[in-house]
């Protein structure tokens, strides 16, 4: 079953941050920022690299371990402040990377519903959404606000309900294993792309589908996993 007229709908459910946008630089940033109010120092930016894909306060927690998590809590609210004081200069750079609308435009071409499940709260997903004229092109938008974050399945489920596809006609792309292990749990097909925050090696392990290094060839991998699931 397949192509715009299907009965079930097919779904490319897409990461924000490291697979549509290259945010490392604003999220380092407000980082710091928030390490300087509480006297931690300067964060090593490595780390703040493989921490994003987490909710804001798991990620915090990654990076400082032993802490309380009202500490924990604490450092993410800075992190949130600074992040939209940042926003609000304008100074928030978060560019989508190539290829990016070559491939949206190639599987809503091929009668696929995208979606995205990110990180990210649902405020800062808008606004990036905004930022690139993308705001009408997701039918499904699943965020940290609305339960539990990678790699828990449940951001992948409420993207299934919300449009009616089923597990093998859904592919998860993303540039982390936090997507890789949530597609697995969820028993969808992912995609991980070579572009972002964690390394090949570990997205292969993780047990990503199908590896790809630019952003146009996205769209030929997941129409090819889609096949090969009978979608």
């Amino acid at each position: 079953m397949s192509g715009a007229g299907s009965a079930v709908p097919r779904l490319a459910l897409f990461d924000c941050d490291g697979t549509l946008v290259d945010s490392q630089f604003s999220i380092i940033d407000a980082m710091t920022t928030a390490w300087a109010e509480h006297g931690l120092g300067v964060p090593d930016p490595m780390a703040v690299r493989r921490i994003v894909g987490l909710s804001l306060v798991e990620a915090v927690a990654a990076l400082l371990p032993g802490r309380t998590d009202a500490f924990h809590v604490a450092v993410a609210e800075s992190y949130k402040a600074a992040f939209s004081a940042s926003r609000q200069r304008g100074e928030v750079d978060e560019p989508l990377f190539p290829g990016i609308l070559e491939t949206l435009d190639a599987l809503e071409n091929a009668g696929v519903l995208l979606g995205v499940a990110t990180g990210k709260s649902r405020r800062g997903l808008d606004a990036v959404l905004k930022g690139h004229g993308l705001t009408n092109r997701f039918v499904t938008l699943q965020t940290a606000d609305s339960g539990p974050g990678k790699p828990h399945p449940h951001m992948v489920h409420r993207a299934l309900a919300d449009t009616g596809a089923v597990e093998a006609g859904t592919v998860m792309i993303g540039d982390t294993t936090y997507d890789i292990q949530m597609a697995r749990s969820a028993r969808v097909a992912s995609v991980g792309v070579s572009w972002g925050y964690h390394p090949v090696a570990e997205l292969t392990a993780a047990g990503a589908n199908r590896i790809v290094h630019r952003g146009r060839e996205v769209a030929d991998a997941v129409l090819g996993l889609l096949e090969t699931n009978g979608q």
